[in-house]
């Protein structure tokens, strides 16, 4: 195929304004998918996806239109999933902007503008949902001119919705993109820029070629990781797989080369052909860097080597978490894992569990601190569990995060005051326009991984929208909360918090595990305590055995006294050499996440 006939391009908005949606349309009206075959969101594949009204995993399509090959990527929204989106623009020239005409520029919209122009793509802006009776596609239009600098004669004004203005949008796509460079008689470089695993094929790739041909039948070298194999199967998603000769410079399609070894086909790495290859591999990606972290472990504790394999087949098609083996006194063998977000963490957490089946505990989503040693040393520590000595700690850094809000104005109080409480620094506030506001914070991750986005919402009725990104570390005053149960600390409740909260937090979990931790032999003490002070407690209370009972009409005092000091005497014995048992039901709802 001729480069000057092909365009790639990939859908970027704001979570919900409409981007899967507006992929649908355009699959109609290239006629992509049959009638009788098309669903609402058609490209959406998982489960998951279709349940929660969101895109989490980017998807390809080749369209044809006009004498034109497009290759569109559409993208998720959600900002746990920005590593999915500058993905897909290492695959493209040019992006849509979708901006809803009701709500406008939201947080996530300026982002994904600045990472498109970071990248050096044309940005093509739409305004989509010109058919709601609140769309004011005008005003919206000024607004972009203004905070984006992109004409407002270049909007487009579409509904995903109905199909209204989406032919004219493919047309300005095919009219503004750059034909993609890349020669034919150079040397194969083909970029992977996601992949997923096929249970009958092994590991599917898609790719993007930048220069020379990937044929089906070639020997070709996996360049970062040095490993030869036949390509066995060359294609194009029409959106279904569909087997081509060949892929020549600036084409997008996928790769089987038969790998069951799924370290071998990660993203950004660079496909040449084994003969008369590439010298250097592309440029590749920037490793995600994972910033809340929780240890998952199996409820059933045959089911851990399941749990390993399944984490090693998920990360193929999701690279951005990690993971590592780790040990619980409470919990057994386990993985820690780092995410790049709440939500990130759920939706891996709930992968694993539909479509491996593996039944998992999660424990409490901390974050990795700096620690500074007395010794002068600095070590990372993403585990409560693995923190210092208290003797040894001489200071301790927390990761930060610069923070965009956008709202309307008449929140802005109550946004101020959320965000101070959490420990914030402002660091701008702008009007974007008399009824819409941004406010910059700069605020410890901490501070947002648990229930900050929820608070955000409900005190804006949902009409405030955010965006971050990480800003370094700050030096803070924190320290290691410890839950005892009979005198013993159980690592999978330990926690790092800000010395302000830390009586919050123990008195929250000593009441909790109260009600939860069933009634032994003997009291069992359930203490919250820093270093050897403790700071709550509460006590289970033992079962009583009426041991009097059968004394014939209340008996001899002395021998009721009898019985009664036997009865005191075997449970203090209970209580020295007893063992508290905590059913796996208290670990799960001590644990949750919403709680």
């Amino acid at each position: 195929m001729q480069s000057a006939q092909i365009r790639n391009t990939s859908i970027i908005a704001h979570i919900d304004h409409g981007k899967s949606t507006l992929a649908d349309r355009m699959l109609e009206i290239c006629g992509a998918v049959d009638p009788r075959e098309m669903r609402a969101q058609f490209l959406d594949s998982m489960d998951l996806e279709r349940e929660r009204g969101i895109t989490i995993k980017l998807q390809s399509v080749r369209l044809d239109y006009k004498g034109h090959t497009i290759n569109l990527i559409d993208t998720p929204g959600h900002v746990d999933f920005g590593y999915e989106v500058s993905r897909s623009l290492a695959a493209c020239e040019s992006v849509i902007l979708l901006v809803d005409a009701a709500q406008g520029i939201e947080a996530q919209t300026l982002a994904n503008c600045y990472l498109a122009i970071e990248n050096e793509l044309e940005v093509v802006v739409a305004l989509n949902k010109i058919d709601l009776p609140a769309a004011e596609p005008e005003r919206r239009a000024q607004e972009i001119e203004q905070v984006l600098g992109i004409s407002a004669s270049d909007v487009l004004h579409v509904s995903a919705k109905t199909g209204s203005g989406v032919a004219e949008l493919l047309d300005a796509v095919v009219e503004r993109t750059p034909i993609p460079q890349g020669s034919s008689d150079e040397p194969l470089q083909a970029l992977i820029f996601d992949s997923h695993f096929d249970q009958y094929r092994g590991v599917v790739s898609s790719v993007r070629v930048m220069n020379g041909r990937l044929r089906a039948g070639d020997q070709i070298r996996f360049m970062q990781v040095r490993s030869d194999r036949e390509a066995d199967e060359v294609g194009v998603w029409r959106p279904r797989p569909t087997p081509v000769a060949e892929l020549g410079p600036g084409e997008v399609g996928y790769l089987v080369a038969g790998m069951k070894n799924v370290a071998e086909a990660r993203s950004g790495e660079t496909v040449t052909t084994s003969r008369n290859g590439a010298v250097e591999p592309l440029a590749g990606y920037q490793e995600p860097k994972s910033m809340v972290f929780c240890g998952l472990y199996p409820i059933d504790g045959d089911e851990f080597a399941a749990l390993r394999d399944a984490l090693e087949r998920l990360q193929v098609s999701d690279s951005s978490f990690s993971y590592q083996p780790e040990s619980s006194g409470a919990l057994g063998f386990g993985f820690r894992c780092g995410f790049l977000g709440l939500l990130h963490m759920e939706i891996v957490r709930e992968r694993l569990e539909r479509e491996f089946g593996v039944s998992l505990i999660t424990t409490a989503p901390s974050v990795a601190y700096l620690v500074e040693l007395s010794n002068g040393e600095e070590v990372e520590v993403d585990n409560p569990s693995a923190m210092p000595a208290a003797s040894e700690v001489s200071g301790i850094r927390e990761p930060m995060l610069s923070i965009t809000i956008i709202a309307p104005t008449g929140y802005t109080g109550t946004l101020m005051e959320l965000c101070q409480a959490r420990r914030g620094e402002m660091t701008k506030m702008k009007y974007l326009s008399p009824e819409r506001v941004e406010l910059g914070y700069r605020l410890p991750l901490a501070e947002i991984v648990v229930d900050f986005f929820d608070q955000l919402k409900s005190r804006t009725q949902g009409y405030a929208s955010l965006d971050y990104e990480p800003d370094g570390y700050a030096v803070s005053d924190l320290t290691k909360v410890d839950i005892l149960l009979q005198h013993e600390p159980v690592d999978a409740f330990s926690s790092i918090v800000h010395r302000t909260n830390a009586y919050a937090y123990g008195r929250r979990m000593t009441t909790k595990l109260k009600e939860l931790i069933p009634r032994q032999q003997f009291d069992v003490p359930i203490q919250a305590a820093i270093g050897g002070k403790i700071i709550a407690r509460e006590t289970v209370k033992a079962f009583r055995k009426d041991v009097t009972a059968k004394l014939y009409g209340g008996g001899d005092v002395t021998r009721k006294r009898k019985l009664l000091e036997n009865q005191k005497a075997g449970k203090k014995k209970m209580k020295a050499i007893g063992r508290v048992d905590v059913p796996q039901e208290a670990f799960i709802s001590a644990l949750r996440l919403e709680d």
